[in-house]
């Protein structure tokens, strides 16, 4: 203590001990405090799971994205080698090209609105989807949902990241031709061989840099995107054209289907539109949270979204024919199309040409990634690890895992791996449905921010223990009506019945699971309902309690911002 003399007593009173090494658990803890990342100090045991910065609503100095960014950001997203080839799949079932085209165009369009009211919470009160996620399903309760996320954000990064390798592979044959002969090293139960490793981990390695960047600085990225890789799209379309001397025959070949096997194929064609675009669905919040204003998370996402994708399946289709009018067979693949005009002798023009294109589809598949992958295991893995991983080390645990998995593995059973996306798009939809139930019916917009970072009995979210039992009866509802569907998906006999009700699985796990959560809400209120009489975007506990800020270590990209701890500043904002 202060102002006490503390005298040593001889040593001959000093207790006989024998000699000991150090113990390691000051070091230990040394470590421990150095891996956490900035978060509020004096917090509870169960606040310090359930908060730090990029968990905290997003201070105003970091909402850059405006109208403009989240534009670009559609743009940059559509422009992708899975959207290019997403009409094949259509013609192969047997629609006509124009046909696969209206069935692009009717699938974005009407997934687009679904984006705008899950974005729309994340754009009022300026959180992430694994904070949205807690008021519907609660604050424990979510962690699932947000695992459930997590984990295939982190497998689609090793696909994603395995398809960019095939990009490297191109344009590094256009520049070094003798690349395509580089001997294999490599035993064949690895999957792969020495060739296309390297171009894969070329592109995982050139994707890290990208990771690093936050949220509200990485929309440049996207503007950069979205200028280089349209252009290189319309270089490759006029290009193919005019190599084939017109457009090709896909574009005069009929529809072989008739009747209701081409209604339900058209229905089948825009349902894969829909699926495709669960996860983006769900995580709208993540990008939202970042808007300047709400209104521009709004109109220019239900623009652009139905647009780009349109746009760039066309160029897909029409690239496709010219390739059946100059090699005798359809190409679907864009990077395999590249990959023929480098065979044989082809001019210093013709590698040219290849190495931008490729070059761009590269951009295009990192974009890709970090937007619909890295940010969104970032956003999820900080939730469920919030001492020790922010939305950037979440990026790059993605990463890894996306290398460890050996994706091109999942790539060559594609049948199975297709089969098994089909069933999460059920699992997001049944979340989705929670979610929008919740914020536009039940609680009609109303939020009580500072519950959302607390696990005290008499919060808004707690429900019972942590978890909203409605929301995970609805959530379940909505995966058992696909569930015999799902099973003749994969080969088994089931009734023509069920397999109908799969073809449409988003809209029947999102109708499900918020109709059962509507149900059960008007049967057993939860808290806080008698205070949203009418629909009000609103944060219930702005002024409620005290306050409370922190100073953080230095830090570039690290603001002051309020600790929900007590309490926490007014969210609301103007539209």
């Amino acid at each position: 203590m202060r102002g006490k003399t503390v005298v040593d007593p001889p040593d001959s009173q000093l207790p006989a001990v024998s000699p000991s090494f150090p113990s390691p658990e000051p070091t230990t803890m040394g470590i421990i405090q150095k891996l956490q990342v900035e978060r509020a100090q004096n917090l509870s045991y169960s606040e310090s799971f359930l908060q730090n910065e990029d968990l905290l609503p997003v201070p105003k100095e970091k909402r850059t994205w405006g109208y403009w960014n989240f534009i670009a950001f559609w743009v940059a997203d559509s422009f992708n080698i899975n959207t290019w080839m997403i009409v094949s799949s259509m013609v192969q079932l047997g629609l006509s090209w124009w046909q696969a085209w209206i069935c692009v165009w009717i699938g974005y369009g009407v997934v687009a609105p679904f984006i705008v009211a899950n974005a729309r919470p994340g754009a009022i009160f300026h959180v992430t989807f694994p904070v949205v996620a807690r008021t519907s399903f609660g604050v424990w309760g979510s962690l699932w949902c947000v695992f459930n996320r997590g984990a295939m954000a982190c497998i689609w990064y090793g696909v994603q990241a395995s398809i960019g390798g095939s990009c490297v592979l191109v344009m590094l044959r256009a520049m070094w031709p003798s690349v395509n002969n580089i001997p294999n090293s490599m035993p064949a139960s690895s999957g792969t061989n020495t060739r296309d490793f390297m171009c894969f981990f070329l592109f995982w390695l050139i994707s890290l840099p990208a990771i690093w960047f936050p949220i509200h600085k990485i929309r440049h990225l996207f503007t950069l995107k979205a200028i280089i890789v349209p252009i290189a799209g319309i270089t490759f379309f006029i290009w193919c054209i005019v190599k084939a001397h017109g457009v090709g025959p896909i574009i005069h070949q009929p529809a072989t289907l008739h009747g209701s096997a081409l209604g339900w194929g058209m229905v089948s064609s825009i349902m894969s539109c829909i699926s495709n675009m669960a996860t983006l669905v769900t995580n709208a919040p993540d990008f939202a949270s970042r808007a300047r204003h709400p209104s521009a998370a709004g109109l220019p996402q239900l623009i652009s979204v139905p647009l780009g994708f349109s746009i760039v399946s066309f160029f897909g289709v029409i690239v496709s024919s010219s390739s059946q009018a100059i090699y005798g067979e359809a190409i679907w693949s864009p990077i395999d199309l590249l990959g023929k005009f480098l065979d044989g002798e082809p001019s210093h023009a013709t590698r040219f040409g290849v190495w931008f294109i490729s070059a761009s589809f590269i951009i295009a598949q990192l974009g890709t990634n970090i937007s619909a992958n890295s940010i969104s295991a970032g956003c999820d893995l900080t939730a469920l690890f919030p001492r020790f991983i922010n939305i950037r080390r979440g990026g790059y645990v993605a990463a890894i895992v996306g290398l460890c998995m050996l994706p091109w593995n999942l790539l060559k059973s594609s049948n199975s791996f297709t089969s098994y996306l089909s069933a999460y798009s059920v699992f997001l939809s049944s979340i989705a449905g929670v979610m929008i139930m919740d914020y536009y019916v039940i609680h009609k917009g109303h939020y009580n921010v500072k519950d959302l970072y607390h696990a005290r009995s008499d919060g808004w979210y707690w429900y019972t223990y942590g978890i909203n039992f409605r929301a995970y009866a609805a959530y379940i509802a909505g995966i058992l009506i696909n569930v015999v569907g799902f099973a003749g998906a994969t080969g088994r006999t089931v009734p023509l019945s069920a397999t109908r009700i799969y073809e449409m699985s988003f809209f029947t796990g999102f109708g499900v699971s918020a109709l059962v959560y509507w149900t059960l809400n008007l049967l057993f209120p939860v808290r806080g309902v008698t205070e949203c009489k009418r629909f009000e975007e609103m944060d219930v506990s702005a002024g409620m309690g005290a306050e409370i800020t922190y100073e953080p270590r230095s830090s570039d990209d690290f603001d002051k911002k309020s600790a929900v701890s007590d309490g926490v500043r007014s969210v609301q904002s103007n539209a």
